[in-house]
């Protein structure tokens, strides 16, 4: 297995001299484009310790397949910009502050030019040491330098480069995984509710399925970044699909979105330099289960390879497509900070959640699925602040614009910001920057459901069309 290497002093000397050259004075005219990728593998070595995404996470030693830290730093003479992508479920923002801030002194990108999203599988070590246990230390430690690391190798990495940018969609691994139900059939939630219209992952092929409650987004986006020489250097590619799973037990692994790193270089033909990446988009109310269609049994890991192939493909076929690629690309990128409210339980939701936790036995019984778990949440919940600060960041590579949300995102926010986008291709990394819970609309807060519950759910209702809102804003400073 592979280790994080120490960032050497030859790669800081370099990134140093770089930012010196690109980090200072903007330039009168635009210099050619430049650009540098990463790969660092952040898979743990101590152990056991919990993978993050579920509400009972068992203790794991095993390890499937690696996870990386994947980077793209790209460069125009004035502005100096980083996109990196982390196989972990999510990332909180404490620790994105930390590598950022890391990689700032060393490569001299500033953090505030540094988009970093989480991939959301659920088969990685939590980020945040919430035991504290050694093994959960020195994970955090190592994840938070491992990311600081691919920043700054692929700043070090930096030559001359050209961009494309397109997409291709792939609609047959992405649905809706909130149905509305028949009537009179919806199970109580963890609060003893049953009057919610609609259900997450309601069991395939139930026979009390009406139809979903929202649509898809079917677009794997790319951006391809080739060399002096045309040949592959690195592939961002972008598609709304929450994560695979199937993987038979707990072992660490970077689900499909590891597979397509590892596809991806033979579909182009690429050397070994070529880093691919292949971040979250808009994927909160979407899985890779088709409730109302039966599918054959699969083996362990055999559905991921079955995506990731898929995905693959789709991208090369979407890289294809480029009609050119631009060495003289204007290169801009914004950041706001956004204060939301935070939603606050009753004091009958308190006194509730008090009760249930002192309940055992035959009581306890009685009480609906995760009613403790949820009991648990919402007494954390009245302890945080009034407001979660977030970042927002938008991107900007030519024609095409990348837009950031720390939460995960609805899939109807990001088909908004794609239609109503002054840009030519726009696309969303959610769990970016942060990792804020479930970010519905008000129309689905409006239905209910598992990502609407207060503590899956924990900013004001209407954040959405807040976040919306800013990012046009931050696209059309962009576009000027």
């Amino acid at each position: 297995m592979k280790t994080i290497p120490p960032i050497p002093a030859l790669v800081l000397a370099a990134a140093a001299a770089t930012a010196s050259l690109l980090g200072g004075a903007p330039s009168t005219q635009a210099a050619p484009l430049q650009a540098g990728a990463a790969a660092v593998d952040i898979t743990p070595r101590d152990f056991p310790l919990q993978i993050r995404g579920s509400f009972n996470p068992p203790p794991v030693s095993e390890v499937h397949d690696p996870l990386f830290v994947r980077a793209i730093v790209l460069a125009d003479g004035d502005t100096t910009v980083a996109i990196a992508v982390v196989d972990s479920c999510m990332v909180a923002r404490e620790e994105l502050d930390r590598a950022k801030a890391i990689a700032e002194k060393a490569s001299g990108i500033p953090a505030a030019r540094q988009m970093i999203g989480s991939t959301h599988t659920h088969s990685a070590p939590f980020s945040n040491a919430q035991h504290q246990t050694p093994q959960e230390i020195a994970y955090q430690k190592q994840l938070i330098d491992g990311i600081a690391a691919a920043i700054v190798q692929a700043h070090a990495n930096l030559q001359p480069a050209s961009v494309g940018w397109g997409g291709r969609d792939l609609p047959d691994e992405v649905f809706n995984r909130r149905w509305f139900l028949k009537e009179g059939t919806m199970p109580a939630n963890p609060f003893g509710e049953t009057d919610e219209l609609v259900k997450m992952n309601p069991g395939a092929l139930n026979p009390d399925l009406v139809h979903p409650a929202a649509g898809t987004d079917p677009e794997v986006s790319i951006l391809s970044v080739r060399d002096a020489k045309r040949k592959p250097l690195a592939l961002l590619a972008n598609y709304s699909l929450h994560y695979v799973g199937g993987i038979g037990g707990s072992v660490i692994s970077a689900d499909y979105f590891g597979e397509f790193a590892r596809i991806m270089p033979t579909r182009l033909g690429a050397p070994e330099s070529f880093v691919a990446l292949l971040s979250n988009g808009t994927s909160g109310d979407i899985n890779n289960i088709s409730f109302s269609k039966p599918r054959p049994p699969r083996q362990p890991f055999e559905q991921i390879r079955l995506v990731a192939t898929k995905v693959a493909d789709t991208a090369w076929f979407a890289e294809r497509d480029i009609p050119e690629y631009l060495g003289d690309v204007k290169l801009g990128m914004v950041e706001r900070e956004v204060a939301l409210k935070m939603r606050v339980p009753t004091g009958e939701q308190i006194s509730r959640s008090e009760e249930i936790l002192k309940m055992a036995g035959e009581d306890e019984k009685k009480l609906p699925r995760l009613a403790k778990s949820y009991a648990e949440r919402i007494l954390k919940l009245a302890r945080e602040g009034e407001t979660m600060p977030i970042k927002l960041q938008a991107l900007r590579i030519g024609d095409l614009v990348i837009a950031s949300v720390p939460f995960e995102t609805f899939v109807e926010i990001g088909l908004e910001l794609k239609a109503r986008s002054p840009f030519a291709d726009t696309f969303t990394i959610e769990l970016a920057n942060g990792a804020g819970g479930y970010l519905p609309t008000p129309r689905q807060h409006a239905l209910g459901g598992y990502e609407t519950w207060l503590s899956t759910n924990k900013v004001q209702k209407d954040s959405s069309e807040i976040i919306v809102a800013n990012l046009l804003e931050m696209f059309g400073e962009l576009k000027k």
